[in-house]
């Protein structure tokens, strides 16, 4: 998966002068017209959507599996949210620049999130890798686009509306890549997106009562901390701190497996622990060898992750009062590789985590990966992070139009930073201009994207009243 700018004929680019990739990006045009991309009409040899699902499912814990469709049947917005593998496989058949960048893969708008930095600063970046891969990178922008128009017909807003905030969206992506296209690499790399960037640049385009509701924001993400989820997933038994059952979402292993197989499970865990932190710099691996795992459990995860092997993995440190939390997370092929090609590293997980350290302005210092002979009889991936630091993820379902289309150019300005790192931002900056075309163009895709996202919605619903497919609400 290592990640090198190229141009159509995949030659490196990175060390050509500016005018002759922004003379790439224009040549781009022609092979693929910016108002193309407007373009989506699957034609009758369209993958059934439900089976790629399934297929998705088979390698997944089946008594989790109707968690996932249960989730995905609730709304049109919740199956987009599982839907990344059908829309990865419906871009394939729209047109490209053949400019490559870092992809999220999975860019719907609440992917974009606050957390914090190593160095205890608040940032809104993107917040989800599953499925990064190295691809076309109109493909993120349109699935940002979409999600935003399947948020706001779920909110009621108009065609005017959402249109307005799909423009916003693609205008700020298309400005924030011109900018980054007149900056030189240091500065790329550097930039990010503290809170008081935010404030500062689009505070402004916020009402009095938007501004106070992303102060509200600020403020809960950083009561959102190792001590709060602490607090909140853990019990004491017989003076020993555990986590606390919440089946069929968290379960603990003794209520998860008999007591020979637990114990099996337990020492994987235990080793995936240990041995992740080899992945780790030197320094964070000496801080995380001060903790010892004191409890695990099996988690349930998002929408479109529920059924893959997710663990917590409770640790202490000093005392029984200094706790850390980590997740391990299965980390399978990304949704993009059938489309743009296998990835190059070594395990899926070092996939995820490369990809992470890539596009975010700054990463979790426990993040790391490591591979599983025996989980489940078969070797497995994993990539392991904090649970919850300073987390905090937008309610799509409380925004108002005028808020929607400032979190919307804010996701747009993100994805941009992020692609500007490790794609050819001249080229793609040159390619999209200093007009609205693609702006216009992707408006009219996600409209058509959402149209598709309900009919797919609507064959699922289907699918589960005929007991074709198995659903559970939790």
């Amino acid at each position: 998966m290592t990640m090198t700018p190229n141009n159509l004929d995949g030659h490196d680019v990175r060390h050509r002068s500016p005018q002759e990739r922004a003379a790439l990006g224009k040549a781009a045009r022609a092979a693929a017209p910016r108002s193309g991309h407007a373009e989506f009409a699957p034609g009758p040899d369209r993958p059934d959507p439900l089976k790629i699902i399934e297929k998705q499912s088979a390698s997944r814990l089946h008594d989790l599996v109707p968690i996932r469709y249960g989730r995905m049947s609730e709304s049109p917005f919740r199956f987009y949210r599982g839907a990344a593998a059908i829309m990865a496989s419906d871009l394939a058949g729209t047109p490209t620049t053949g400019l490559r960048t870092q992809l999220c893969g999975d860019a719907h708008m609440l992917n974009f999130r606050l957390l914090a930095s190593p160095e205890r600063r608040l940032m809104f970046d993107i917040n989800d890798f599953d499925e990064t891969l190295p691809g076309p990178w109109e493909w993120d922008v349109k699935r940002l686009a979409a999600s935003l128009v399947i948020a706001g017909r779920a909110n009621g807003f108009s065609t005017k509306q959402r249109a307005a905030i799909v423009r916003a969206t693609v205008k700020s992506y298309r400005d924030s890549m011109r900018t980054f296209a007149g900056l030189g690499n240091l500065a790329v790399w550097y930039a990010q997106f503290d809170v008081a960037r935010v404030r500062d640049r689009f505070g402004p385009d916020l009402s009095a009562r938007g501004r106070e509701r992303w102060s509200q924001a600020v403020t809960k993400a950083r009561s959102h901390d190792t001590l709060q989820v602490f607090d909140k997933l853990t019990h004491e038994v017989d003076g020993r701190r555990r986590i606390t059952p919440d089946p069929p979402l968290i379960t603990p292993l003794e209520d998860l497996l008999p007591n020979g197989r637990r114990g099996d499970l337990e020492k994987e865990i235990r080793r995936l622990i240990e041995r992740y932190g080899q992945t780790l710099p030197s320094d964070r691996r000496y801080l995380l060898e001060q903790y010892r795992v004191a409890d695990m459990a099996r988690k349930v995860v998002g929408v479109g992750s529920v059924g893959t092997r997710c663990w917590i993995v409770l640790l202490l440190g000093k005392d029984d009062e200094d706790p850390l939390f980590l997740q391990a997370k299965e980390a399978d092929e990304s949704v993009l590789a059938p489309h743009v090609g296998a990835s190059t590293y070594r395990t899926q997980g070092e996939r995820v985590v490369a990809g992470q350290r890539l596009m975010q302005a700054t990463s979790d210092i426990f993040l790391g990966w490591e591979r599983v002979e025996g989980i489940d009889g078969r070797r497995r991936d994993f990539y392991v992070r904090q649970l919850r630091d300073w987390k905090w993820v937008a309610t799509a379902e409380d925004m108002v139009p005028r808020g929607m289309r400032t979190f919307g150019a804010l996701c747009g300005a993100t994805l941009a930073r992020a692609h500007a790192r490790s794609g050819d931002r001249i080229a793609i900056a040159a390619y999209l201009g200093a007009g609205d075309s693609f702006d216009r163009a992707l408006t009219t895709f996600a409209e058509q994207y959402a149209d598709q996202n309900e009919r797919d919605h609507q064959s699922l619903v289907t699918a589960i009243a005929k007991g074709r497919l198995p659903s559970e609400a939790a």
